[in-house]
């Protein structure tokens, strides 16, 4: 990678899926940045597509797009059971990777996709947008610096409602071999949290899930980390949407009651600090657009001429740990790492 601080990046997506119509705009909006163009099995979806966001190229298959000199940086958006063939594949053509979580469908594949980047000297993330908020550093800072004394606990939700259950032939999250459940699609937020909080990994996890055709629908999880720290969470498609994070210490608890995605009614992106006699520090930071920041993090990165090591680290991590919950949900024992 050559450092070139006035590089424009240009993007590809391969596929249009729903999360797209986030992701494109921000493509568009972020710096000295280019959305160029969409690959989709179908040319009509394709076009469709291309046209609703300007886009310039579109081609009938991944390959051809990856096959583009001129693209420097893919999206990949597709289920989680194609993300290892075709990060692999990018990496192959030198294109850098933006890939949905959860990054693969168990560690031994995203070892195989981190390695392929390096390999090949190009960067590779997962589309995790919280970690790009200046929030989330404001929060860290707090957590580390014994502003909430030792650290004890980490409790989290992250659950959505669907109104009527989909069916499995048009939704991947309810197919197993697509890399379905909550905790893949939802829970890889709270496993995060709760590593960037605690900063290791769990020694061990306990888990117990209510399965729907093979995939958790939902499920609860314990881990237990050195130093007598535990954390919790739930996660599910099944209940009203809940995305709180709560993070306790012996002398004050730090809240954030949107960490994943924050509330677009409000003025301001908040999070809490408490004391044990009810007395409350609220936290503003300008309201941000952290799709926008994430694209501008993973250009900053390809300009640097530097890989971060740091992003797909933790992303292996979070893939390690979720793989241990699922094992221990689906045999119902605890799971040492």
């Amino acid at each position: 990678m050559t450092p070139d601080n006035n590089r424009v990046i240009h993007w590809g997506t391969l596929g249009a899926a729903r999360i797209t119509a986030k992701v494109a705009p921000a493509i568009q909006a972020a710096d000295q940045t280019e959305l160029s163009a969409i690959a989709s099995r179908s040319t009509e979806r394709a076009q469709q597509w291309a046209t609703q966001y300007a886009v310039p190229k579109i081609y009938n298959s991944y390959e051809a797009l990856l096959e583009d000199p001129q693209i420097d940086a893919v999206y990949i958006p597709l289920p989680p059971s194609f993300h290892h063939e075709w990060t692999i594949k990018a990496a192959e053509h030198k294109k850098h990777v933006l890939c949905e979580k959860p990054l693969a469908l168990n560690y031994s594949q995203s070892q195989e996709m981190w390695h392929a980047c390096q390999q090949h000297g190009v960067q590779l993330m997962d589309g995790v947008m919280w970690h790009h908020h200046p929030r989330k550093q404001a929060m860290l800072e707090l957590i580390h610096n014994n502003t909430l004394g030792e650290l004890r606990r980490v409790t989290s939700a992250f659950t959505f409602c669907w109104p009527q259950r989909p069916n499995p032939e048009n939704e991947y999250r309810l197919v197993r071999e697509h890399g379905g459940g909550s905790l893949y699609d939802l829970g890889w937020y709270n496993v995060g949290a709760t590593l960037l909080a605690f900063g290791e990994l769990p020694q061990r996890v306990w888990a117990t899930a209510r399965h729907f055709n093979d995939v958790d629908m939902n499920l609860s999880a314990l881990m237990w980390f050195s130093n007598n720290r535990m954390a919790s969470f739930d996660n599910g498609f099944d209940t009203v949407k809940r995305q709180w994070l709560e993070v306790c210490g012996t002398q004050k608890t730090l809240v954030c009651d949107d960490f994943v995605l924050p509330h677009p009614h409000l003025n301001t992106h908040r999070f809490w600090l408490h004391d044990g006699e009810g007395k409350g520090q609220a936290h503003e930071l300008p309201v941000t657009n952290q799709i926008v920041s994430m694209i501008n993090n993973f250009c900053s990165t390809i300009r640097s001429g530097h890989l971060n090591h740091s992003w797909p680290e933790l992303s292996l991590n979070v893939q390690r740990v979720c793989d241990a919950i699922v094992a221990s949900a689906r045999n119902e024992i605890p799971v040492d790492l």
